[in-house]
């Protein structure tokens, strides 16, 4: 057992394991330039990123600035959401108007109006499956996965009583309309590269 399995279940043991804890815990650790870390239903999962998993941010975060400004987009910072112990760092996610962050800093699940995850080989079910039902949960109006291995994109939106209730993909080349949205934007999909 390593000192951080032990301090977790020590954690564990004596109730106190919060996401704060977690991440306190991960920030000491030597973790490589380039990794993405977070924490899905109490379990921490780390991904180098990939060139075209980059591109393919940078290139929906470029469109999203034609309606929010760079304060209001966030890319792999934490920002907790219901359920057990999730702290998650979007790949990208843009902030309503209105948002303000709480008194740590942080942006608050509620103020999220936009998500795009773009998927790892190695953190794909996260994104289709815990992922999701936690941004349903937490009523995240517009949840975008592109997938450069398929060359698709799967638009959720719609959510209600902890699911989405709209589902829509195609794969690259078409755009991806949003303008009935909060968004209020048309994502063009045709440069997106593939794995």
């Amino acid at each position: 057992m390593t000192v951080l399995e032990d301090r977790i279940e020590m954690a564990e043991e004596c109730g106190e394991l919060t996401l704060d804890v977690l991440f306190e815990w991960l920030e000491k650790m030597p973790i490589p330039e380039g990794t993405k870390v977070e924490i899905v239903g109490g379990n921490i999962f780390m991904s180098p990123q990939r060139q075209n998993h980059w591109e393919i941010i940078f290139d929906i975060a470029e469109q999203l600035r034609a309606k929010y400004p760079r304060k209001r987009l966030a890319s792999d910072v934490r920002i907790d959401f219901p359920g057990n112990l999730n702290g998650f760092a979007c790949d990208l996610a843009a902030m309503a108007e209105r948002s303000v962050k709480d008194s740590r800093g942080r942006w608050r699940y509620q103020d999220v109006e936009f998500v795009a995850e773009v998927i790892s080989k190695d953190t794909a079910a996260n994104d289709y499956g815990p992922k999701k039902d936690a941004y349903a949960a937490a009523e995240v109006p517009v949840y975008l996965i592109v997938d450069p291995y398929t060359g698709e994109w799967h638009l959720h939106t719609l959510p209600k009583d902890g699911k989405y209730h709209s589902d829509v993909s195609f794969s690259f080349g078409e755009d991806i309309d949003l303008s009935r949205t909060g968004v209020g934007l048309v994502l063009k999909t045709d440069e997106f590269p593939r794995d």
